[in-house]
């Protein structure tokens, strides 16, 4: 049997010529510009289940309940209706923190609840990580781009507000917990706790990493195809990769247990 008919019955795609590196820069470019399509979705759709939501769709439709609205229109499950909320109160508590102070207001749509005033590049896997801490998120959005305004250092364009908004879920995301009242007797510990926190900070932040070019939804054994050129490149195993991108989908620390940590 020929080489080609073996790969024809292993289902292998036919072999390529090797890419340029201009076209290779072109399908990235594609690619970026096809994932902003996505997140400026998000955005659209967690506006109008937003507005949905408030008006009590359901009711006149006939559903008793948001779930099974929800269920019957779109065949959805609960889980995922709820997250739709979630995603949807996180971008409204980020969206008031960005309009909040008038001199840290940008002129963007004249309509707040456009999706242009939503767009801030944005996964929906981000916002569902943070939506149990929007008060968190919204603070520390308020206090940067306050003091970015007050500071005259730099305009507060929409570039320059995306990046405060992407930076400070990804910091909300990834911060350790709060220190306890009373400090450790041990000052050892106390300093051994501190270096663990700030390994599980960057464990997480390469997670992300690791779930851009594996997404959540590949198993482990097709991650860990995925990964296996990345983790050559950056000088990681792909056992310790495959640990930080499933502490990334699950913030539990266990994740790291026998690699990272």
């Amino acid at each position: 049997m020929s080489n080609h008919d073996q790969d024809h019955e292993r289902g292998a795609e036919p072999a390529r010529p090797p890419l340029t590196a201009a076209r290779a820069r072109e399908m990235t470019i594609w690619m970026r510009e096809a994932m902003d399509d996505v997140r400026r979705s998000v955005a659209v759709l967690a506006d109008r289940v937003r507005d949905a939501h408030a008006a009590r769709v359901w009711v006149p439709l006939g559903h008793r309940t948001w779930e099974s609205f929800c269920r019957a229109e779109f065949g959805i499950s609960r889980a995922q209706a709820y997250r739709l909320l979630d995603v949807a109160r996180a971008l409204a508590a980020i969206h008031g923190a960005v309009t909040a102070d008038p001199e840290t207001s940008r002129t963007r749509a004249t309509d707040p609840g456009a999706a242009v005033a939503l767009d801030y590049g944005l996964s929906q896997r981000a916002l569902i990580a943070v939506s149990g801490r929007t008060d968190d998120v919204a603070e520390l959005i308020t206090r940067r781009l306050a003091a970015l305004a007050h500071s005259g250092l730099q305009a507060l364009d929409d570039l320059t507000v995306r990046a405060v908004v992407r930076q400070a879920l990804r910091d909300v995301r990834t911060a350790p917990p709060s220190a306890p009242a009373e400090p450790a007797a041990d000052q050892a510990v106390t300093a051994l706790r501190a270096v663990v926190d700030d390994l599980a900070a960057c464990s997480h932040q390469l997670g992300e990493l690791m779930l851009e070019v594996a997404p959540a939804y590949l198993s482990d054994t097709e991650a860990a195809d995925v990964l296996a050129v990345l983790c050559d490149e950056i000088g990681e195993t792909v056992d310790n990769g495959l640990a930080v991108r499933r502490y990334a989908i699950s913030g539990d620390r266990r994740a790291l247990h026998g690699t990272v940590l």
